[in-house]
């Protein structure tokens, strides 16, 4: 498993910052330790013991072989969500949730068959025998497509899970997750309803040390469970 940072690392990364006192959610009572000048400060020993149970959780499914979904939808978790996703082999959403993902698959896939198509027929030099226009209309055709659906292209089912950044804004990809049974892995700040989300970890999805210390755990759960399920196929062959 990970090795989970000590209490100094994660002060350190302000992961135990909250939002103000009056903007607090109550059912987030049970993971907030105090109150300093009017901000939440979360108890990170809480943080540490839900954190290692969702990166148990990320181990073993990675380790049957399963997909996790990530899901950034803070602008500064961008990049790192991105990343993350890139390195690991996951499939990834950034910046907007995009309706119907887990309930209306069929009109997504068709949206992946387009940006296929067209990044297809762009490299073998199909567009050529469009004028100017036409191609610059094809060329943003393809760039939103890329936008919104490039990161999940090599999604061929439901994922077994879903880590998400921005829980507060991601209301719309929790409540499809929850709809078809998919797990939901989120970090949650002291402002937000943990209710729907199976895997808590308690802790400030602002800042962008935090995120990063989160995420990095992630990553190193999915590889250490990818290794374990090569390891496993070595050793059956």
């Amino acid at each position: 498993m990970p090795e989970i940072p000590s209490l100094v690392e994660m002060l350190k990364a302000g992961v135990h910052f909250g939002h103000q006192t009056s903007k607090w959610h109550p059912r987030m009572r049970q993971y907030i330790y105090t109150s300093r000048q009017g901000i939440h400060i979360l108890d990170l020993e809480k943080t540490v013991v839900e954190l290692n149970r969702a990166l148990v959780f990320i181990k073993e499914l990675t380790a049957a072989g399963g997909q996790i979904l990530f899901t950034g939808l803070k602008k500064q978790a961008d990049e790192v969500i991105r990343q993350a996703a890139l390195d690991t082999g996951m499939p990834y959403i950034v910046e907007r949730w995009l309706g119907g993902v887990f309930t209306n698959w069929g009109v997504i896939s068709k949206l992946i068959q387009r940006l296929d198509k067209l990044e297809a027929e762009k490299n073998r030099g199909v567009w050529n025998q469009y004028t100017k226009k036409e191609q610059l209309e094809l060329q943003k055709d393809l760039d939103r497509l890329m936008l919104t659906v490039g990161g999940i292209r090599t999604l061929t089912k439901l994922p077994e899970a879903v880590f998400i950044v921005g829980v507060r804004e991601g209301k719309n990809a929790i409540r499809e997750a929850n709809k078809v049974n998919v797990p939901v892995i989120g970090i949650v700040d002291t402002d937000t309803n943990p209710k729907m989300i199976q895997y808590v970890i308690p802790g400030n999805d602002d800042a962008l040390r935090s995120i990063k210390l989160v995420v990095d755990l992630v990553v190193q759960a999915i590889r250490e469970g990818k290794k374990e399920s090569s390891n496993h196929e070595r050793q059956s062959k």
